[in-house]
Protein backbone atom coordinates (compact mmCIF):
# COMPACT_ATOMS: atom_id res chain seq x y z
CA UNK A 1 0.00 0.00 0.00
CA UNK A 2 0.78 3.92 0.09
CA UNK A 3 1.12 6.20 2.96
CA UNK A 4 2.93 9.87 2.97
CA UNK A 5 6.25 9.76 4.69
CA UNK A 6 8.37 12.72 6.42
CA UNK A 7 11.69 10.90 7.40
CA UNK A 8 13.09 14.33 8.84
CA UNK A 9 11.07 17.92 10.04
CA UNK A 10 11.37 20.71 7.48
CA UNK A 11 8.93 21.89 5.16
CA UNK A 12 6.23 19.67 3.89
CA UNK A 13 7.11 20.29 -0.36
CA UNK A 14 10.55 18.98 0.28
CA UNK A 15 10.23 16.19 3.11
CA UNK A 16 6.69 14.87 2.62
CA UNK A 17 6.76 11.45 0.29
CA UNK A 18 4.51 8.78 -1.21
CA UNK A 19 6.19 5.88 -1.11
CA UNK A 20 5.41 1.94 -0.67
CA UNK A 21 4.67 0.54 2.41
CA UNK A 22 3.91 -2.85 4.21
CA UNK A 23 0.14 -3.48 4.71
CA UNK A 24 -1.09 -2.73 8.37
CA UNK A 25 -0.53 -5.37 11.26
CA UNK A 26 -3.45 -7.43 11.56
CA UNK A 27 -5.55 -5.88 14.78
CA UNK A 28 -4.93 -7.09 18.17
CA UNK A 29 -7.71 -6.65 20.87
CA UNK A 30 -10.24 -3.93 20.73
CA UNK A 31 -8.31 -2.79 17.34
CA UNK A 32 -9.81 -2.67 13.82
CA UNK A 33 -8.09 -2.48 10.41
CA UNK A 34 -9.27 0.33 8.14
CA UNK A 35 -9.08 1.03 3.88
CA UNK A 36 -9.35 4.91 4.01
CA UNK A 37 -11.64 6.60 1.49
CA UNK A 38 -10.90 10.45 2.32
CA UNK A 39 -9.06 12.42 5.18
CA UNK A 40 -9.23 15.84 6.14
CA UNK A 41 -6.86 18.42 6.18
CA UNK A 42 -5.84 20.92 9.32
CA UNK A 43 -2.92 23.35 10.00
CA UNK A 44 -1.39 20.91 12.89
CA UNK A 45 -0.71 18.43 9.95
CA UNK A 46 1.54 20.73 8.31
CA UNK A 47 3.07 22.08 11.73
CA UNK A 48 3.35 18.50 12.58
CA UNK A 49 5.69 17.29 9.09
CA UNK A 50 7.88 20.76 9.88
CA UNK A 51 8.55 20.08 13.55
CA UNK A 52 6.41 23.40 14.99
CA UNK A 53 3.65 20.30 16.42
CA UNK A 54 2.82 20.85 20.44
CA UNK A 55 3.61 17.10 19.79
CA UNK A 56 6.78 15.64 17.93
CA UNK A 57 5.86 11.95 16.05
CA UNK A 58 9.15 9.68 16.18
CA UNK A 59 10.95 9.45 12.86
CA UNK A 60 9.66 8.34 10.11
CA UNK A 61 5.82 9.55 10.81
CA UNK A 62 3.16 9.43 8.59
CA UNK A 63 1.18 12.63 9.15
CA UNK A 64 -2.55 13.27 9.33
CA UNK A 65 -5.43 13.16 11.45
CA UNK A 66 -8.87 12.67 10.55
CA UNK A 67 -10.45 10.32 7.78
CA UNK A 68 -13.01 7.94 7.12
CA UNK A 69 -13.42 4.51 5.38
CA UNK A 70 -14.33 1.26 6.47
CA UNK A 71 -13.65 -1.75 8.59
CA UNK A 72 -11.83 -4.49 6.87
CA UNK A 73 -11.05 -6.80 9.86
CA UNK A 74 -11.90 -6.16 13.41
CA UNK A 75 -9.79 -8.09 16.11
CA UNK A 76 -11.76 -9.74 19.16
CA UNK A 77 -13.71 -7.41 21.21
CA UNK A 78 -13.57 -4.83 18.81
CA UNK A 79 -17.29 -2.91 19.01
CA UNK A 80 -17.09 -2.46 15.21
CA UNK A 81 -17.89 -5.38 12.51
CA UNK A 82 -16.17 -5.84 9.14
CA UNK A 83 -18.12 -3.36 6.54
CA UNK A 84 -18.66 -0.82 9.26
CA UNK A 85 -17.94 2.73 7.86
CA UNK A 86 -15.59 4.80 10.75
CA UNK A 87 -14.47 7.85 11.00
CA UNK A 88 -10.83 7.88 12.10
CA UNK A 89 -9.42 10.45 14.66
CA UNK A 90 -5.71 10.19 16.15
CA UNK A 91 -2.53 12.18 16.19
CA UNK A 92 -1.64 11.38 12.77
CA UNK A 93 -0.86 8.09 10.62
CA UNK A 94 -4.28 9.30 8.64
CA UNK A 95 -2.42 10.25 5.28
CA UNK A 96 -2.36 6.57 4.01
CA UNK A 97 -4.13 4.15 1.89
CA UNK A 98 -5.05 1.89 5.30
CA UNK A 99 -4.12 1.53 8.92
CA UNK A 100 -4.68 -0.35 12.30
CA UNK A 101 -5.90 1.69 15.14
CA UNK A 102 -7.56 1.30 18.36
CA UNK A 103 -11.61 1.49 18.67
CA UNK A 104 -10.73 4.65 21.12
CA UNK A 105 -10.03 6.20 17.75
CA UNK A 106 -12.49 5.43 15.54
CA UNK A 107 -16.48 6.71 15.48
CA UNK A 108 -19.53 6.16 13.82
CA UNK A 109 -20.60 7.57 10.98
CA UNK A 110 -24.18 9.17 10.46
CA UNK A 111 -26.19 7.21 8.00
CA UNK A 112 -26.70 10.43 5.56
CA UNK A 113 -23.44 11.65 6.47
CA UNK A 114 -21.29 11.47 2.34
CA UNK A 115 -17.52 10.00 2.99
CA UNK A 116 -16.21 13.73 2.19
CA UNK A 117 -18.23 15.02 5.12
CA UNK A 118 -17.07 12.61 7.42
CA UNK A 119 -13.68 12.88 6.71
CA UNK A 120 -13.78 17.06 7.51
CA UNK A 121 -16.16 16.39 10.71
CA UNK A 122 -13.72 15.76 13.63
CA UNK A 123 -10.93 17.81 14.40
CA UNK A 124 -12.65 21.26 13.80
CA UNK A 125 -15.90 20.31 15.18
CA UNK A 126 -13.99 18.54 18.03
CA UNK A 127 -12.42 21.99 18.50
CA UNK A 128 -15.21 24.78 18.30
CA UNK A 129 -17.59 22.37 20.20
CA UNK A 130 -15.13 21.90 23.65
CA UNK A 131 -13.61 25.47 23.28
CA UNK A 132 -17.39 27.61 23.05
CA UNK A 133 -18.92 25.31 25.72
CA UNK A 134 -16.14 23.78 27.87
CA UNK A 135 -13.75 27.08 27.60
CA UNK A 136 -15.54 30.05 26.74
CA UNK A 137 -18.90 29.05 28.35
CA UNK A 138 -20.54 30.20 25.44
CA UNK A 139 -24.49 31.31 26.80
CA UNK A 140 -27.98 31.62 24.57
CA UNK A 141 -27.87 35.51 23.80
CA UNK A 142 -24.34 36.52 23.92
CA UNK A 143 -22.34 37.73 21.05
CA UNK A 144 -19.43 35.66 19.42
CA UNK A 145 -16.75 36.78 17.01
CA UNK A 146 -15.39 34.59 15.05
CA UNK A 147 -12.02 34.83 12.99
CA UNK A 148 -11.21 32.65 10.12
CA UNK A 149 -14.65 32.01 9.50
CA UNK A 150 -14.11 31.04 5.67
CA UNK A 151 -12.40 28.20 6.36
CA UNK A 152 -12.77 24.70 8.33
CA UNK A 153 -12.84 25.14 11.82
CA UNK A 154 -13.70 28.94 11.57
CA UNK A 155 -17.07 27.49 9.85
CA UNK A 156 -17.36 24.94 12.53
CA UNK A 157 -17.26 27.54 14.84
CA UNK A 158 -19.91 29.53 13.31
CA UNK A 159 -22.70 27.16 12.33
CA UNK A 160 -21.90 25.76 16.29
CA UNK A 161 -22.66 29.03 17.78
CA UNK A 162 -25.76 29.30 16.03
CA UNK A 163 -26.77 26.38 17.30
CA UNK A 164 -25.80 27.54 21.00
CA UNK A 165 -28.31 30.19 20.24
CA UNK A 166 -24.87 32.97 20.17
CA UNK A 167 -25.39 36.26 17.86
CA UNK A 168 -22.31 35.56 15.89
CA UNK A 169 -20.48 38.07 14.00
CA UNK A 170 -17.71 36.28 11.41
CA UNK A 171 -14.13 37.95 9.55
CA UNK A 172 -12.93 35.99 6.46
CA UNK A 173 -10.45 37.39 3.78
CA UNK A 174 -11.99 37.95 0.34
CA UNK A 175 -15.65 37.24 -0.99
CA UNK A 176 -15.34 33.91 -1.71
CA UNK A 177 -14.59 32.70 2.18
CA UNK A 178 -16.89 35.28 3.30
CA UNK A 179 -19.79 33.90 1.22
CA UNK A 180 -18.61 30.66 3.27
CA UNK A 181 -19.23 32.02 6.23
CA UNK A 182 -22.27 33.36 5.31
CA UNK A 183 -23.56 30.33 4.31
CA UNK A 184 -22.54 28.67 7.87
CA UNK A 185 -25.29 30.83 9.60
CA UNK A 186 -23.52 34.00 10.70
CA UNK A 187 -25.77 36.94 11.50
CA UNK A 188 -22.57 39.54 9.93
CA UNK A 189 -19.82 39.41 8.32
CA UNK A 190 -16.83 40.90 7.72
CA UNK A 191 -14.29 40.65 4.78
CA UNK A 192 -11.01 41.70 6.47
CA UNK A 193 -8.95 42.32 3.26
CA UNK A 194 -11.52 45.23 2.73
CA UNK A 195 -12.71 46.57 6.18
CA UNK A 196 -11.08 47.78 9.70
CA UNK A 197 -12.67 44.93 11.60
CA UNK A 198 -12.11 46.64 14.69
CA UNK A 199 -14.32 49.54 13.77
CA UNK A 200 -17.07 47.31 11.85
CA UNK A 201 -17.63 45.36 15.09
CA UNK A 202 -17.50 47.65 17.40
CA UNK A 203 -20.32 49.87 14.94
CA UNK A 204 -22.24 46.68 14.90
CA UNK A 205 -22.55 46.41 18.89
CA UNK A 206 -23.16 49.99 19.11
CA UNK A 207 -19.63 50.29 21.12
CA UNK A 208 -20.54 47.24 23.45
CA UNK A 209 -18.11 44.81 22.25
CA UNK A 210 -18.45 40.79 21.80
CA UNK A 211 -18.59 38.52 24.91
CA UNK A 212 -16.60 35.86 23.35
CA UNK A 213 -13.94 35.68 20.43
CA UNK A 214 -12.90 32.63 18.42
CA UNK A 215 -9.24 33.09 17.42
CA UNK A 216 -7.71 30.57 15.52
CA UNK A 217 -5.02 32.91 13.58
CA UNK A 218 -2.97 35.39 16.05
CA UNK A 219 -0.84 37.90 15.57
CA UNK A 220 -2.48 41.14 14.82
CA UNK A 221 -6.02 39.73 14.60
CA UNK A 222 -5.59 38.94 18.33
CA UNK A 223 -4.29 42.05 19.30
CA UNK A 224 -7.49 43.85 17.65
CA UNK A 225 -9.67 40.96 19.43
CA UNK A 226 -8.62 42.31 22.31
CA UNK A 227 -10.17 46.30 21.76
CA UNK A 228 -13.71 44.14 21.02
CA UNK A 229 -14.27 42.36 23.98
CA UNK A 230 -17.16 43.37 26.07
CA UNK A 231 -17.02 44.11 29.98
CA UNK A 232 -15.63 39.83 31.32
CA UNK A 233 -15.42 39.43 27.51
CA UNK A 234 -13.53 35.90 26.52
CA UNK A 235 -10.86 35.75 24.22
CA UNK A 236 -10.29 31.67 23.37
CA UNK A 237 -6.74 30.97 21.50
CA UNK A 238 -7.16 28.64 19.07
CA UNK A 239 -4.49 28.83 17.05
CA UNK A 240 -1.65 31.11 15.10
CA UNK A 241 -2.34 30.32 11.30
CA UNK A 242 -0.57 33.76 11.09
CA UNK A 243 2.26 32.22 11.89
CA UNK A 244 3.15 35.42 14.96
CA UNK A 245 2.59 34.14 18.25
CA UNK A 246 1.26 37.28 20.48
CA UNK A 247 1.37 38.31 23.88
CA UNK A 248 -1.30 39.97 25.74
CA UNK A 249 -1.21 42.76 27.74
CA UNK A 250 -2.18 42.49 31.42
CA UNK A 251 -3.44 45.93 31.82
CA UNK A 252 -5.74 45.62 29.01
CA UNK A 253 -7.39 42.53 30.87
CA UNK A 254 -7.42 44.27 34.11
CA UNK A 255 -9.24 47.09 32.98
CA UNK A 256 -12.03 45.02 31.20
CA UNK A 257 -12.16 42.41 33.29
CA UNK A 258 -11.07 40.07 30.35
CA UNK A 259 -10.04 36.81 30.06
CA UNK A 260 -7.64 35.33 27.55
CA UNK A 261 -8.44 31.28 27.38
CA UNK A 262 -5.96 28.81 25.81
CA UNK A 263 -7.56 25.76 24.14
CA UNK A 264 -4.98 22.62 22.82
CA UNK A 265 -8.09 20.12 21.84
CA UNK A 266 -5.28 17.23 21.39
CA UNK A 267 -4.85 17.75 25.59
CA UNK A 268 -8.22 16.78 26.05
CA UNK A 269 -7.98 13.52 23.27
CA UNK A 270 -5.21 12.37 25.54
CA UNK A 271 -6.84 13.28 29.15
CA UNK A 272 -10.14 12.45 28.41
CA UNK A 273 -11.12 10.29 25.65
CA UNK A 274 -14.48 9.51 27.43
CA UNK A 275 -15.23 13.41 26.86
CA UNK A 276 -14.00 13.33 22.81
CA UNK A 277 -16.61 10.36 22.80
CA UNK A 278 -19.20 12.32 24.28
CA UNK A 279 -18.84 14.99 22.02
CA UNK A 280 -18.66 12.78 19.04
CA UNK A 281 -22.42 12.06 19.79
CA UNK A 282 -23.44 15.14 20.41
CA UNK A 283 -21.75 16.72 17.38
CA UNK A 284 -23.90 13.73 15.27
CA UNK A 285 -27.16 14.48 16.47
CA UNK A 286 -26.96 17.93 15.36
CA UNK A 287 -25.89 16.90 11.97
CA UNK A 288 -28.72 14.55 11.76
CA UNK A 289 -31.18 17.50 13.41
CA UNK A 290 -29.56 19.69 10.26
CA UNK A 291 -27.73 22.40 12.82
CA UNK A 292 -24.13 21.42 11.61
CA UNK A 293 -22.76 20.56 8.12
CA UNK A 294 -19.14 20.65 7.42
CA UNK A 295 -18.06 23.73 4.89
CA UNK A 296 -16.10 21.87 2.30
CA UNK A 297 -13.63 23.76 -0.77
CA UNK A 298 -15.64 22.70 -3.53
CA UNK A 299 -12.06 20.70 -4.74
CA UNK A 300 -10.82 17.02 -3.84
CA UNK A 301 -7.58 16.55 -4.04
CA UNK A 302 -6.43 13.28 -5.29
CA UNK A 303 -4.31 10.82 -2.90
CA UNK A 304 -0.65 11.67 -4.72
CA UNK A 305 -1.76 15.51 -4.79
CA UNK A 306 -1.10 15.63 -1.20
CA UNK A 307 1.44 18.89 -0.94
CA UNK A 308 -1.22 20.53 -3.30
CA UNK A 309 -3.83 20.36 -0.71
CA UNK A 310 -1.74 21.28 1.77
CA UNK A 311 -0.47 24.41 -0.06
CA UNK A 312 -4.54 25.09 -0.80
CA UNK A 313 -4.77 25.16 3.25
CA UNK A 314 -1.72 27.05 4.29
CA UNK A 315 -1.91 30.15 1.24
CA UNK A 316 -5.58 31.06 2.21
CA UNK A 317 -6.06 29.34 -1.38
CA UNK A 318 -9.31 27.36 -0.27
CA UNK A 319 -12.50 28.27 0.89
CA UNK A 320 -14.20 25.34 3.47
CA UNK A 321 -12.66 22.53 4.26
CA UNK A 322 -9.70 20.95 2.73
CA UNK A 323 -10.32 17.17 2.15
CA UNK A 324 -7.93 14.42 0.15
CA UNK A 325 -9.29 11.34 -1.50
CA UNK A 326 -7.32 8.03 -0.34
CA UNK A 327 -8.56 6.15 -3.38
Amino acid sequence: MRAWIHRSFGPFREVLRLEAVPPPLPPAASECCVSLSAAGLNFPDVLAVEGRYQVKPPLPATPGMEGVGRVTEAGPGSRFAVGDRVLVGQTGGVFAEALTTPDACLFRVPEAMTDREAAGFHVTYQTSLMGLVHRARLDPGETLLVHGAGGGVGSAAVQLGKAMGAHVIATASGERRCAVALASGADQVIDRRATDFVAEVKRLTQGRGVDVVYDPIGGEVFDGSLKVLALEGRLLVIGFASGTIPSAPANRLLLKNISVLGFHWGTYRRADPSRVARDHETLCGLYERGLVKPALDERTFGFDKLPLAMEALMTRGASGKVIVSSQ
